[in-house]
């Protein structure tokens, strides 16, 4: 499911959650990432401990939750916008949940805000309680976000009305206008589009566009966003010293592996 779609499944989300236990004791940092790839940010940053050691820098990521205490150091740090802060104990009925949010332009406390699940759909609305921005450290903005305890392994994002209808892709500067002008024309898929218009390949790797834009492509083609493919994914791959590849005697298949 997830190499088709992009989209964690349940069973990819419950591997990750931390227990019930964990989260009644506090702020908690959760760790989607779910794939091998080159990338150690979050272990390198946590000073406490947290983020285990990679042995491997293609690890996926490992945290000792007893250490977290929530800081989000971590957030700031992940390149793939990967990890949120999930705190539990913030309200009798309200969990606090601290996103990663590279829109612009920003919420600010006191707003409601649609909050979405993975795929991009809409799930409630919920209130901005704090927006952290370090312009002089230039890190990832942190939005917190008051979410019902029942809904907190749904959320993972939140959108603003005004932008969210307007822009599809922010890394290219193409408004939904342009990208609804080319699914007219025949396009269906995300592949196509990109294509077209060269989105999912700015800074973000489709990581804030994909979701909308399938979205759009769900309205247009009468489909579930589940049948819709979010395009071809081509993650980076360990580097390998030249000495290596000189000293390397077996055939195409092994240097392909």
């Amino acid at each position: 499911m997830l190499e088709r779609t992009g989209v964690p499944t349940a069973a990819d989300i419950d591997a990750i959650f931390p227990s019930a236990e964990r989260l009644a004791e506090g702020a908690v940092a959760i760790i989607e990432c779910f794939q091998r790839i080159p990338c150690n940010p979050c272990a390198t940053s946590c000073p406490r401990g947290a983020m285990q050691p990679f042995d491997d820098i293609n690890d996926r990521p490992a945290i000792a939750e007893e250490n977290c205490n929530g800081c989000t150091l971590c957030i700031t740090k992940c390149p793939g916008l990967a990890i949120m802060i999930l705190d539990m104990t913030w309200s009798e009925d309200k969990a606090l949940m601290k996103l990663p949010y590279e829109f612009r332009p920003l919420p600010e406390k006191g707003d409601f805000v649609t909050a979405l699940d993975r795929e991009g759909t809409p799930v409630c609305e919920v209130e901005v309680i704090q927006v952290l921005l370090n312009h002089a450290m230039n890190k990832v903005p942190i939005v917190s976000i008051a979410v019902d305890k029942e809904l907190v392994r749904i959320v993972r994002n939140i959108r603003i009305e005004t932008l969210s209808s307007n822009m599809g892709c922010r890394c290219n500067d193409l408004d939904m206008e342009e990208i609804r002008r080319y699914i007219a024309k025949g396009a269906t898929s995300i592949d196509e589009l990109k294509r077209l218009t060269r989105i999912g390949m700015g800074p973000c790797q489709g990581r804030t566009c994909i979701p909308i834009i399938l979205g759009e492509l769900s309205r247009t083609l009468g489909k579930p966003i589940a049948e819709l493919i979010p395009g071809t994914y081509r993650p980076v791959v360990k580097s390998i010293n030249l000495g290596d590849l000189a000293a390397y005697e077996g055939g195409e298949e092994g240097i392909n592996t």
